[in-house]
């Protein structure tokens, strides 16, 4: 999903939070798509769950995603590029 360089001038947290918001953005990670626990994803990262944390909350802050104790941590939707383009396909075929 994601990767961290620790040999990047760019902060892990930058590199977290860069690279989820790309897939956000993307379409990769669709609308409800439960991320991992902050504790799974710095165990898989080899990072402190501080790092992940603050990613988490810059995203949050971003409105890119949301955090809820029993629902976890999901992407927000309407954050897609190609959303747009998908409504304005339809609208197109509608009046086509």
């Amino acid at each position: 999903m994601i990767n961290v360089d620790p040999s990047s001038t760019i902060s892990p947290v930058e590199q977290i939070r860069s690279q989820l918001a790309a897939q956000i953005q993307a379409g990769q990670l669709t609308p409800d798509t439960k991320l991992p626990p902050v504790r799974q994803l710095a165990a898989d990262l080899r990072v402190a769950p501080g790092t992940v944390g603050k990613a988490y909350k810059e995203l949050e802050s971003a409105g890119l995603i949301r955090t809820a104790r029993a629902a976890g941590t999901r992407v927000n939707p309407g954050h897609a590029t190609t959303e747009p383009l998908i409504k304005a396909a339809q609208t197109l075929a509608e009046r086509g």
